[in-house]
């Protein structure tokens, strides 16, 4: 039977001895991470990746992803369970700011809880990965009250994040997308288009997901020149923080893939859906590098 162990030795020897992580203290987050706070909190990172990740990996790359008639998408079984566990432990507002109710804790910390978390559930992780990568996009580039409403839940993980860039006809080259985004009198907007290979696009881990999308706003120049980014929830947001009214985004169909069965890769369909702009007009490309350099970064962790 596959096992994993977490490489607690190893770290803490980088952490102590290789990076003398403590000569840092004067760079924020790091003086509240001492040795004995790191070590307490890696050894709670390697119990949850070793007895409750890892063995959902293979389990859930076989059982995979369920979409059903209405759009809506299951995740595999235990997956629920462990992902309650991961948002009541806090993991994934590990290094967020502290005022949207993360712990502020270097980044070198998270990292390493996800590259244990990646080596014991691939698939798993990733739902988080996405979050943390649309929340750190909000942070740098959102408004304050996109900011005030989104990002305390997403910290928290009781909603998730995404990131919509590519299309069925554009992948690497963005300039070429095609959808579009209406202004209305109130100053949101109504996006409309297809992306495809959307991880997290859909699933039933929380009661909302945020997706950040790349849209061309009308009139708005040709090319990559001519790209805005938008937020726009799966359920709309009320007034008073409470969920309202379903927006026009579904899942239209599950990507089929040779692995990570247990992350629902997703076709988006936006027919009207209420978004809102994030950053400047035709700026959008800014933003979304956010989310791709935490992506990159993410990337470079699964490879060890």
């Amino acid at each position: 039977m596959p096992s994993y162990k977490a490489p607690l030795e190893d770290v803490g020897f980088l952490l102590n001895d290789v990076f003398h992580f403590d000569r840092y203290n004067n760079l924020a987050g790091f003086a509240d991470a001492s040795a004995d706070v790191r070590e307490a909190i890696l050894g709670e990172a390697a119990k949850l990746s070793e007895n409750v990740l890892q063995p959902l990996n293979r389990t859930g790359d076989l059982e995979g992803c369920t979409r059903h008639a209405d759009g809506s998408v299951t995740t595999p079984k235990g997956f629920k369970d462990a992902y309650k566990q991961v948002t009541e432990g806090g993991w994934l507002g590990l290094s967020a700011p502290v005022e949207y109710g993360g712990q502020g804790l270097p980044v070198t910390l998270s990292q390493t809880v996800s590259e244990f978390q990646c080596s014991a559930n691939m698939a798993f992780s990733m739902y988080g990965g996405l979050t943390m990568g649309a929340t750190a996009a909000l942070v740098v580039h959102g408004k304050p009250e996109q900011k005030s409403i989104f990002l305390p839940k997403m910290v928290s993980g009781e909603w998730t994040g995404t990131m919509n860039l590519t299309e069925p006809h554009c992948g690497t080259d963005l300039g070429l997308l095609r959808t579009k985004a209406v202004k209305q009198d109130d100053g949101s907007y109504k996006i409309s288009g297809t992306k495809i290979f959307i991880s997290s696009g859909e699933h039933d881990l929380a009661d909302n997901i945020i997706h950040l999308v790349l849209a061309r706003i009308e009139g708005a120049p040709a090319g990559i020149k001519g790209v805005s980014l938008f937020v726009v929830p799966k359920v709309l947001v009320n007034a008073d923080g409470s969920l309202g009214d379903r927006n026009g985004v579904v899942c239209g169909s599950l990507e089929h893939k040779m692995g990570i069965h247990g992350n629902s890769t997703c076709v988006m369909n936006y027919d009207n859906a209420t978004g809102w702009l994030i950053g400047e007009e035709n700026k959008g490309m800014q933003g979304m590098f956010v989310m791709m350099n935490e992506a990159r970064l993410g990337v470079a962790v699964q490879g060890l």
